[in-house]
Parts: C-alpha cells; structure tokens; sequence
C-alpha cells in the first residue's frame, strides 16, 4: 500500500480544504492545542558536518493540504513546506535548500533517481518503501478520534459514556478496525463513504462518529456541521492501525542527511518552534 498517512484520499477534499483552512487559521480564538512530545527535551542528537553539502532538495506535492498545497496566489504553502524551511534554518543551511512539488505519484521514482534529496508529502511508510528508502524519526502523528452529536444524551466524558449508543465508522478503512480492536463493546454503525457518515452524524443518525482526527478537526469547524457536533475523548494512536506518523523518506545511501535532519527536528521540537507550527496549520488541534 502506497498510500498518504492514516489512508487519507485529499484530492477530493482539496478546494474545500484550502478555504477551510484559511477560514481557520484566521478566526481560532481558543485554548492553544498541545503537540505531544515525539522528542525527549533531554535527548541531544549530534548535528553531523554538512559543510560538503552542495544543496538539500526537498520534494513535495501540492494535493495534501495543510501539509503541502498550493495558496490562493499560487504559491506553495502548507506545515510540511515550512516545516522544511526551519530544518534548513536550522542546519544552518538555508541558502542551500529547494522545495519543489511534482505529482504525488512521482515522488518515489523521483528520489530512487536523485531528482531530489528528501520527500516532506505525507508518503505513508510501508515495508515496501523501507527495503528502498530510509524516513526520519517521527514529527507528527495523526490520531483518531470520536466525534459526537452534541444533542445526543451522552453522559460522560469517556468513550465508556457511547455504551450502546450507535457510533459511525467508514466500513473497510483502518478506523474500522481499531474501533473494533479498541472498543469492541461500542455498536459500530458502517457507512459507505466519510461523507455519508458525517451527514448520517449531523442528522443524529448516529450519535458518535470514529474516524480521522485531521478530517474531524476540520469538519466540526466548518459550516458543513453547522455547529451540530464537537471532537469528544482521545485522541487515540496506534501505530499497528495509523502507521508510524509523519516522516522525511530519503535515499539509503544518505545517512549523514537522515541523520541531520534527525537533529534539526529534534532541535525544532526542543525550541517550541515545531509546536509554534503545529498552531499555525492546526488552531483546533488534532489532540
């Protein structure tokens, strides 16, 4: 499976992702969210000599946003584009460094082909891809989460309080499974597509929803939900069901570079300027 991160399909979410996004990076007005920590702050990974470096080329794509897209004026934006700046900056680097989007679908051949340095896309790491390539340490996860009808009678701040209330899930999708796994007593209801759930949910066809934390974060903030529902428990991470988190995949033979920007994110989640990005493109939060 080759695949974005938590079997996210974007491309049909794009435009409306985009003026979300705008829409809420300008009006959050609440409680900042919290990053967990993917670094210990006493953890110090050596920054390796790059002074031989002659560029760090960064690839990208343009059809995941927040992470990597293309702003109303054309230019390419998202936390991943910014996220590579500030590991430039802080390898000491910048002048050295590129970012450039091409399709999606290229970017392995891309990198195999060094046309580029590292992938910032939100390319899934698989056992495939590992016997290729070489990913970074984690920067960020993306959980799941519950997302409840606020009229619905729920009792409780826990997922316990959905006790035999009918909870939506998108059948066939990693969610499905590890609502299954993790909460085998709640009464799944499946639905054929994200769509059909979130409307079935807003309609209190169901009283809770389990899905993608970074969909739902967005969704019960837009106008589609019409302020019927909020986020509710969570977040819950699994690694088995939502992969290893968002990752930088290299080629093998740069171990130095992978090592390097080991450092630099290390360094980045250390200052609070990896959390100062995540507000930026998350006002909300995923947790």
């Amino acid at each position: 499976m080759q695949s974005k991160l938590a079997s996210l399909t974007l491309k049909g979410f794009l435009a409306f992702g985009l003026l979300l996004f705008s829409s809420l990076a300008a009006s959050a007005q609440q409680a900042a969210p919290s990053l967990p920590l993917l670094f210990d702050a006493r953890e110090r990974l050596a920054r390796p000599d790059l002074s031989s470096l002659v560029r760090l080329r960064f690839l990208t794509s343009v059809d995941f946003p927040p992470f990597n897209f293309t702003d109303q004026n054309g230019k390419l934006s998202g936390f991943n584009v910014d996220l590579a700046r500030e590991i430039c900056g802080e390898l000491e680097i910048s002048d050295k460094c590129q970012i450039q989007a091409i399709p999606f679908a290229d970017l392995k051949d891309a990198l195999a082909a060094s046309q580029g340095d590292a992938v910032i896309a939100g390319l899934a790491v698989t056992p495939e891809l590992r016997r290729r390539f070489v990913f970074s340490r984690p920067y960020l996860m993306l959980p799941a989460r519950f997302v409840r009808n606020l009229a619905a009678p729920v009792e409780g701040k826990t997922a316990a309080a959905l006790a035999g209330r009918p909870v939506g899930v998108v059948k066939g999708t990693v969610h499905e499974a590890m609502l299954a796994a993790f909460f085998p007593a709640l009464k799944a209801e499946p639905f054929d597509t994200k769509e059909a759930l979130l409307g079935a949910l807003k309609e209190r066809k169901v009283d809770a929803a389990f899905a993608d934390a970074l969909q739902l974060s967005f969704w019960v903030s837009s106008p589609a939900s019409d302020k019927c529902c909020a986020l509710f428990d969570g977040p819950y991470l699994s690694e088995h069901f939502l992969g290893e988190g968002m990752t930088i995949m290299l080629r093998q033979k740069d171990s130095v570079l992978t090592s390097a920007i080991d450092h630099a994110l290390a360094a980045l989640s250390r200052s609070g300027r990896l959390q100062e990005l995540y507000l930026r493109y998350f006002p909300y939060g995923l947790y």
